[in-house]
């Protein structure tokens, strides 16, 4: 390629470079692969602002997860900017009550210093499908999340239990987008995907087999193979 196309990748809720890991490795063969820091505001409209602020004038985006819900507000706040867009195991809707409530309790366990009791018992757990390798994976997550700290996650907490819905934003998009989930992903069920890829029109459905809430580290070839198609490789 003569001129390397920017890609933009948003990690999800405590976590780093490490969750895109596979991709960054297949992807930067032919393009210029930048994961965005989601860690420094409380809101999820600071952070699209900070990531716009670092990323060239046109990009392809890509975010799992929280970072799937920043992307949405990047399409809100300036869909002339991406090219290209993947929401990978997210959701579109507003926080639900029930979901506000559990924050409360996770966020005083952090403050009085339970981070790894809240990440192995409350997080962890409705992360992964079954399958070898997974300890590897929940060990990774435990220690992205401790590296990034009890401050990142009470700041994303913030800006996810004060999100907007973003169902109107999805049905404005017109430029290509993958939809792309774990079967077995029960943070972020199939339905959600199901629904977005509605909401978008003309966009690629992939739901892949064999993965739960994190497929970029589960299943990494089936995820690589799907980027690679959505990016016109």
């Amino acid at each position: 390629m003569e001129t390397l196309t920017s890609v933009y990748l948003l990690p999800g809720m405590m976590c780093d470079e490490r969750l895109f890991a596979p991709q960054i490795a297949c992807l930067s063969r032919d393009y210029d692969v930048v994961v965005g820091d989601i860690t420094g505001f409380d809101s999820i409209g600071a952070i699209a602002d900070s990531v716009l602020s670092t990323a060239p004038e046109k990009f392809a985006l890509a975010g799992l997860s929280m970072g799937g819900i920043v992307a949405m507000q990047i399409m809100a706040q300036a869909p002339h900017r991406v090219e290209r867009l993947a929401l990978l195991d997210t959701n579109p809707c507003a926080e639900l009550v029930a979901m506000k409530t559990r924050r409360v309790s996770q966020l005083k366990k952090v403050k009085a210093g339970l981070l790894p009791v809240v990440m192995r018992d409350e997080m962890k757990p409705n992360y992964l499908a079954s399958g070898h390798g997974k300890q590897a994976i929940l060990d990774l997550c435990l220690e992205m999340a401790e590296d990034l700290g009890a401050d990142v996650f009470q700041r994303q907490s913030h800006a996810l239990r004060d999100r907007a819905d973003q169902q109107e934003t999805l049905r404005n998009i017109s430029v290509p987008s993958l939809i792309l989930c774990g079967r077995e992903d029960r943070a972020c069920p199939v339905d959600r995907h199901t629904l977005m890829h509605r909401l978008i029109p003309d966009s690629t459905l992939v739901i892949v087999e064999g993965a739960g809430h994190l497929p970029t580290l589960e299943k990494p070839e089936a995820t690589n193979a799907a980027l690679l198609h959505w990016l016109g490789a």
